[in-house]
This record gives C-alpha cells, sequence and structure tokens, in this order.
C-alpha cells in the first residue's frame, strides 16, 4: 500500500486534513478552529497525535515509512497500520473491551483514529513510579488467554484460520525487526547493538554459550514458522494503559501468527525486568514493592491458565482435541489441556528469556533500566536481568510453575552477578 499520495501529518496540517471526518467531528466537533492537538508520540515508529475539544478527545496515529527511532536510513512500510487495524478488531472481537475503539482507517495515509484514553498512562511509567494497579495480573492473564484460544483452531473455524494466516503473512518487514533484534542481534555483535559499559564479561559469557545461542534460534525457528494464534507480538509494559483500576491494551502493529506462549512470555519478562530495576527507583518500600510485582507475575499465569482451560470446556468447536474424540466417546479430555499448557508454558518462559536479553543488548532498551543514569549502578540491575533470562532459556524444565519462577527471581535479585 505504498502509495504516492501518502503525506505524513503535522499538529498544523490535521486539522485542514482530518476536519471532514464524520467519526472526527462527530466526536470533537466540526468547527476545527477549536480543535487542540498535541503531537505525543514518543515510540520508536510513528505519530500520534492527541486532538481534544470542549465536546471531546480522540487519538489521531498515523505510520512513518521510517523507524522513527534510528531516522529514515531505516525505512519501514506503511502498510503496517493496515495491520494494526485488522489486529484491533479481532482483539476487540476476541476479548471485547481490551482495547481502544477505532473509529475511522484510512489505508492510503496508514492512519487510524480512536478512541483517547484518560486518564489512563502507560504501565511502564506507572511501575517505575512505584504505582500500582489493581486486577493487573488478572487481565492479563485473561486477555492472553482469549486471545490464544480464540485466535487459534481449538476455536476458530480451520479455513477461517487459515485464511487469517495469509493476511497477516503480508506484514513481512515488522516481523523481521522482532525476527533479528530479539532473537539474533543479542547474541552477537551486531551494527545496532548497544549496551551499559560493564556488561562486557556478562555478555562473553552468554556469547560463548553455544546452547543458549542455539536454543534462541529453536525459539526463532518457532516464531517464524508456528501459527498457533494471531500475537499481539509486542507485548509489554509499554504497549498497556492504565489508570490505578482499568488497563487496555494498544499498539499492536507487530501482529502475526505466532506461538500461543510469545505474548505472555514477553509480557512476563517485562514484568520481571521491573522488577530487577526497582532498587534504583525505591527506597523505603523496595521489598513490599517487588512482591507486588511478582504477584502480578504469578496472579497473570494463574489467571491465564484459568481462562484458557474455561475456554477448553466451552469454546472448544475447531478442529484441534475435537469433542468427537473426547467426551462424545466418555473420555475427559483434561490432560490433553494439560499437556497445550505444558508447551505453552515451556515455550513463554524461552521467549521470556530471550526478550529479557533483547533489551539490554539490542536496540530499543527498556526505560526501566534506561532511566538509570548512573551506569554504575544500573549495570549491575542489568547484569542479574541478563542471568535470569539465560536461566529461562536454558533450564525451562527445571521450572514447573509461577511460583519456581519468582522464586528464581528473589534468588537471582540477591547475587552480586557483576
Amino acid at each position: 500500500m505504498e502509495n504516492a499520495n501518502y503525506t505524513a501529518l503535522t499538529p498544523e496540517t490535521l486539522s485542514t486534513r482530518l476536519g471532514a471526518l464524520p467519526a472526527v467531528t462527530e466526536r470533537i466537533g466540526s468547527d476545527s478552529s477549536n480543535w487542540q492537538v498535541k503531537e505525543v508520540g514518543d515510540g520508536n515508529l510513528n505519530l500520534v497525535f492527541i486532538v481534544q475539544s470542549e465536546q471531546g478527545s480522540i487519538i489521531v496515529k498515523q505510520a512513518l515509512p521510517y523507524v522513527r527511532l534510528v531516522g529514515d536510513s531505516w525505512p519501514l512500510p506503511l502498510y503496517r497500520a493496515y495491520f494494526e487495524y485488522h489486529a484491533l478488531t479481532r482483539q476487540a472481537a476476541r476479548d471485547p473491551g481490551s482495547v481502544p475503539e477505532v473509529y475511522h482507517f484510512d489505508e492510503e495515509q496508514a492512519l487510524i483514529v480512536m478512541e483517547f484514553l484518560s486518564p489512563h498512562v502507560i504501565l511502564r511509567n506507572k511501575l517505575i513510579a512505584g504505582e500500582k494497579v489493581d486486577g493487573l495480573g488478572q487481565f492479563c492473564g485473561k486477555h492472553c488467554a482469549r486471545m490464544a484460544f480464540r485466535g487459534s483452531e481449538l476455536s476458530m473455524k480451520s479455513a477461517d484460520k487459515k485464511a487469517d494466516v495469509g493476511l497477516f503473512a503480508g506484514n513481512v518487514e515488522i516481523p523481521a525487526i522482532t525476527e533479528g533484534l530479539v532473537f539474533t542481534d543479542p547474541y552477537f555483535d551486531a551494527e545496532m547493538n548497544n549496551y551499559t559499559p560493564g556488561l562486557e564479561p556478562v555478555i562473553k559469557d552468554l556469547r560463548d554459550n553455544v546452547e543458549l545461542k542455539r536454543m534462541a534460534q529453536v525459539m526463532l525457528m518457532k516464531f517464524a514458522s508456528n501459527t498457533e494464534t494471531m500475537v499481539h507480538g509486542d507485548l509489554h509494559s509499554g504497549s498497556i494503559m492504565a489508570t490505578d483500576t482499568e488497563i487496555r491494551v494498544i499498539d499492536p502493529e507487530f501482529a502475526q501468527y505466532a506461538p500461543m506462549g510469545f505474548d505472555i512470555g514477553m509480557l512476563t519478562a517485562n514484568y520481571l525486568m521491573a522488577y530487577f530495576s526497582q532498587p534504583a527507583h525505591r527506597d523505603s518500600d523496595l521489598d513490599s514493592y517487588q512482591d507486588w510485582i511478582l504477584s502480578v507475575i504469578t496472579e497473570t499465569w494463574s489467571s491465564f491458565e484459568a481462562e484458557f482451560r474455561h475456554l477448553w470446556n466451552t469454546e472448544r468447536t475447531g478442529m484441534l482435541f475435537p469433542k468427537s474424540l473426547f467426551e462424545d466417546q466418555g473420555h475427559s479430555s483434561a490432560s490433553a489441556c494439560d499437556g497445550v499448557l505444558a508447551n505453552i508454558w515451556q515455550d513463554a518462559l524461552r521467549f521470556c528469556g530471550i526478550e529479557m536479553h533483547r533489551r539490554c543488548l539490542s536496540l530499543a532498551h527498556n526505560a526501566d533500566f534506561e532511566t538509570i543514569e548512573d551506569t554504575t549502578v544500573r549495570a549491575p540491575l542489568e547484569a542479574r536481568n541478563l542471568h535470569m533470562g539465560a536461566e529461562l532459556v536454558l533450564n525451562t524444565d527445571t521450572l514447573k510453575d509461577a511460583s519456581a519462577l519468582t522464586a528464581l527471581a528473589r534468588t537471582i535479585n540477591a547475587r552480586n552477578i557483576l
């Protein structure tokens, strides 16, 4: 959909270009002179504007033809907005109320007009600030389970699933970023890598570990070829917005069909990175806040498993594990569900560990660590994070549940790796 008519919006041109759209005017009024336009995009890829009037507010998101973090030396196709739009519609159907409402999509201009979430803020900022969100683990677990189950052939008709896989297979360049930056670049001296000074001994150990690199490539093979379900593709604490009690998921432009454990694994990694970074952000309440983060991880997995089992029993209408082979013959399918969940758990932990490496060694680091200005403080915390990531990739079989996972995090948090 690369189109010669595409023009990037600016705060000065937005009202003129969008002022006649009913999807816009019916929400913020037709007198564009009363609109307040603010560009707030602080991510790596896109333009994002808040447009407000006395009548209401909207968000306008427009793809740029390059990676914003790097500049126009790294071109990127505009068609990612098309896939983000289709991902949002599927997320809204598969887990109603979990994502912003879409009001308008313009394929030619690669822009989406959607619900403005207020007073929601980026979850990562809340975690850095030491704020809590009620029900966070329950929401995230249910959301990941619903997306995993309802986007798979456990639920979907096979023809519909295959058509969807074919559609999202066109999203080539965006998953390629993940394939390189996440699974490969951390494990060699890639051109765009960067890391905190002082981590050199830890990095050498990781790159000298042939089994670790082999397993990272095994997981890349799964990510690239296993189309179990539609995944968000970039689910982390920066793609979740929350108040103290309400949560929404945003920015699914990395959506593709991939293993069921990918999203919840990436999310778990970001919670663990928040956990390991806390000593630089907290004083008196450090222990209690770290305990809360680990409780979110435990609750996320508990909620995921409970919701997945519920959907297994109530919505298993696809071609996989059909009731004709189990319940209709008087047999329980519980052990089959156990097996699927066990595979998701193992995949998720390995994806989690790899993401923990990427966010310290590759491009696009986490603010959890990057906002720690003193590198002599930051490096030892990142070293724990990198060590934990290696444990998850290499020793998944020893971690049977979320309690074992959080116990390992506590153990590593008490170590001096550097």
